[in-house]
């Protein structure tokens, strides 16, 4: 069955859901109080990078399922179901900060002009369905009748159309049993299981799934820091202790920690709501100071190796949180960055799509630089940030003509130290068996021209 669907928020999940829901064939109309963002749409220019988003993007745009708007009243007398996928950042003292939230339920109890569902997309805190359902009712037009529900949002940047088109589940946490049937409707062309809860469990199972994730992060990286001290390899231990299928291997990658627009958020948000209600959030509050003090696992390494950075050349690979995206919000590598900054480092980056939006937050004695082997060229050492696959696949003998000295810092683990001694080169990663990354002379060493 079609659905005529309202996507309020053509952020990066509000645009990734209208147009997946318009590629299963419905009529989605995408509204965004961003003018700019939204001309920006109409002329067939997707603003945030997603493999394949822009392809579909257009392709539905053409068969008129997509259009983009800043009419709210257009948008929601059309519509039958109304997502609300506005942005919940971290407010002062850690909360979500539900501003748009809000605006976002008034704007729509403004123009509502018949039965509708409201479906909070946006990752938000237990009880904001019943904020939202407080907030429609004071402000609507006329008597219509509404039914709000929450239906989190599990897609990974630079993952997000196999992740929606293909999920584990489909959680919906819905009022009634009349809006879960029409809701398990709309995803049944997915056919996969659908977890049919009430609206605050939905909206902590969110939460909990984001925070479980983090905690995985910071427990390897603490694993290594002590492989480090002891001699270890942490992949091997990940692989040892991952083949427990009550384990896994999965988010077990060890390396400079978790960013992005929602483990900090999220994680910090769920340990202010556990102290809200008189909860200690032990464990989480020891995931949040586990992935912060990371920056200085790594940050001191490199200090331990140069002494005063003041001057010291070094090229940074990787300025986005994670690699298949161009954000840079709460990115690690831009937070190492900033610290060897400070100290008086001299930098060269790249990063194959995130350079414009950290130009925006990243001041400095910086190069900014096309090509990895650029970056690498006359500096002292590499260090490797995001674990872009095209990191993976270095010509190591080109890079070694093009350095001073011959140092990775792999602060992402995605490299076999061995592999790189062999080539000649000091290999610095935290938790990788330390005694085996002492330099050798290369068998076929590369001289300078």
């Amino acid at each position: 069955m079609m659905h005529k669907i309202s996507m309020f928020g053509a952020g990066y999940v509000g645009l990734v859901t209208a147009t997946c829901f318009a590629e299963l064939g419905n009529r989605v109309f995408c509204y965004d109080t961003d003018n700019e963002k939204i001309d920006l749409l109409q002329r067939g220019h997707v603003p945030i990078f997603e493999p394949g988003l822009a392809e579909m993007v257009a392709r539905n745009v053409k068969k008129e399922r997509l259009s983009f708007s800043s009419d709210a009243q257009q948008v929601v007398t059309q519509s039958d179901i109304i997502f609300i996928a506005v942005g919940t950042p971290m407010a002062d003292g850690g909360h979500a900060d539900l501003t748009d939230v809000r605006e976002a339920a008034m704007t729509i109890a403004k123009h509502l002009n018949g039965t509708k569902i409201i479906v909070n997309k946006s990752t938000v805190p237990v009880q904001t369905g019943d904020l939202v359902a407080t907030l429609i009712d004071e402000y609507r037009s006329g008597g219509h009748s509404v039914a709000v529900v929450s239906n989190p949002e599990f897609v990974r940047e630079g993952s997000a159309i196999s992740d929606f088109m293909n999920p584990d589940r489909i959680v919906l946490g819905v009022p009634d049993a009349r809006t879960g049937e029409t809701m398990r409707g709309l995803y049944a062309p997915l056919g996969v299981p659908i977890v049919l809860v009430s609206v605050r469990t939905a909206e902590m199972i969110k939460y909990t799934a984001n925070a479980f994730l983090a905690t995985k992060i910071s427990f390897i990286n603490e694993i290594a820091n002590l492989c480090e001290a002891v001699g270890a390899d942490v992949k091997d231990v990940v692989a040892g202790a991952g083949s427990d299928h009550r384990i896994g291997t999965a988010f077990m990658q060890s390396g400079l920690g978790f960013g992005g627009s929602c483990f900090p958020k999220d994680v910090t948000a769920l340990t202010k709501l556990a102290e809200s209600k008189g909860v200690q959030p032990r464990v989480l509050r020891s995931v949040l100071e586990t992935n912060a003090a990371q920056i200085d696992v790594y940050f001191d390494a490199i200090v331990a190796q140069f002494g005063d950075l003041k001057g010291v050349p070094l090229a940074l690979l990787g300025l986005a949180f994670k690699p298949n995206t161009d954000d840079v919000r709460e990115s690690p590598a831009l937070a190492l960055a900033r610290r060897l900054l400070v100290k008086g480092a001299r930098l060269s980056v790249h990063d194959p799509v995130a350079t414009d939006n950290a130009r925006r937050v990243l001041a400095g004695d910086v190069r900014w630089c096309t090509d990895v082997y650029d970056a690498a060229r006359d500096v002292r050492a590499l260090i490797v940030a995001t674990d872009w696959s095209e990191y993976k696949e270095l010509d190591f003998n080109a890079l070694a003509a093009a350095m001073s000295d011959r140092i990775v810092f792999d602060c992402r683990n995605i490299y076999e130290p061995g592999e790189l001694v062999k080539a000649g080169f000091l290999a610095i990663a935290i938790g990788r068996g330390h005694k085996r990354h002492e330099r050798r002379a290369a068998q076929h060493p590369v001289e300078k021209v």
